[in-house]
């Protein structure tokens, strides 16, 4: 369901496929794990188009209050509009460190490079 990488101190988890309704809680787990395992300066989190669902969205908001707990700085790249609307709208009541989204993994990257890099 997932793979991730790490470049320089930023946690990339890439989504390739709808966890479903009953894949929600394994997705977390998956996702907490490798950041609490891996504790990065950032974390870019890409949905694949398959992806890039409600439940999905469900889950990368929990990740994204997991990252604000732990200090983290936490973006999400995805193609989908309909997805990055939720996201907005979602990320539009938060505390805490606010969800940067973009529309394309590769600026999504870069910029938290950039944010690793200068702290």
């Amino acid at each position: 369901m997932t793979s991730h990488t790490r470049i320089q101190d930023v946690l990339v988890i890439t989504v390739h496929a709808d966890p479903g309704i009953g894949g929600r809680s394994a997705l977390f787990a998956q996702m907490g794990g490798l950041i609490e395992g891996h504790l990065p300066g950032c974390v870019v989190v890409v949905l694949d188009e398959p992806a890039a669902t409600e439940a999905a969205v469900g889950v990368l908001l929990r990740a994204h209050r997991l990252c604000s707990r732990l200090g983290l700085v936490m973006s999400v790249a995805t193609h989908s509009a309909p997805a990055r609307r939720l996201l907005d709208e979602a990320n539009a009541d938060t505390s805490g460190i606010r969800l940067i989204i973009h529309a394309r993994a590769d600026i999504a990257i870069a910029t938290a490079t950039a944010l690793t890099t200068a702290a």
